[in-house]
């Protein structure tokens, strides 16, 4: 039996906002990254999570004002 990768890859890939990292990745003064909002657990574990996590995370962070491009 064969597999067609791109089938699968095409099934599996992931959404161009699926992650809300900007890039500017700081966790200088406590857990919460001042770039996208995640604590570092979610940061660590995004790959991890299920779609529903993922989605209470987005959630959260853009009624917190996140993801962020610059701290101003």
């Amino acid at each position: 039996m064969t597999t067609d990768r791109n089938t699968t890859a095409d099934n599996h890939s992931l959404a161009a906002t699926d992650s809300p990292c900007v890039a500017v990745c700081t966790t200088l003064y406590d857990d919460i990254c001042r770039g996208c909002g995640r604590t570092a657990m979610e940061v660590a574990n995004w790959v991890f999570l299920t779609e529903a996590e993922k989605a209470d995370i987005w959630k959260r962070i853009k009624a917190q004002g996140y993801p962020r491009r610059n701290n101003k």
